[in-house]
């Protein structure tokens, strides 16, 4: 998994590419939050348009994310979800759990 970071409109936008599976980059991305975190970014989008797989160690590292950033008062949305990380993310009820977006801009545009 390759993790890359833009920031849009005052938003930090996480792109993530690749397999998804939890493990050491599970690590490196909660970094990178508590890292946006210490900046005073709050406003955070993983797009996961480039994401091929996920597994269930994968939603784990997102549900992490999630709540690292609620925890630094902060936010956290998804953008860009596959029709398969979309089933995934409704199999697991996980839908009710994450705001989702078809794209960045609406995401970024949800912070207003």
């Amino acid at each position: 998994m390759k993790i890359k970071v833009n920031e849009k409109y005052g938003a930090a936008v996480i792109e993530l590419k690749g397999n998804v599976m939890g493990g050491p980059d599970a690590q490196e991305f909660n970094t990178l939050l508590h890292k946006l975190l210490d900046e005073g970014k709050k406003n955070v989008v993983v797009d996961l348009a480039g994401v091929k797989f996920m597994n269930s160690s994968g939603l784990g590292m997102l549900i992490s994310g999630f709540t690292t950033m609620k925890n630094g008062e902060g936010f956290f949305k998804l953008a860009n979800a596959t029709d398969k990380i979309n089933s995934l993310l409704m199999i697991t009820k996980l839908i009710t759990i994450f705001e989702h977006y078809e794209s960045v801009e609406k995401a970024v545009e949800s912070f207003k």
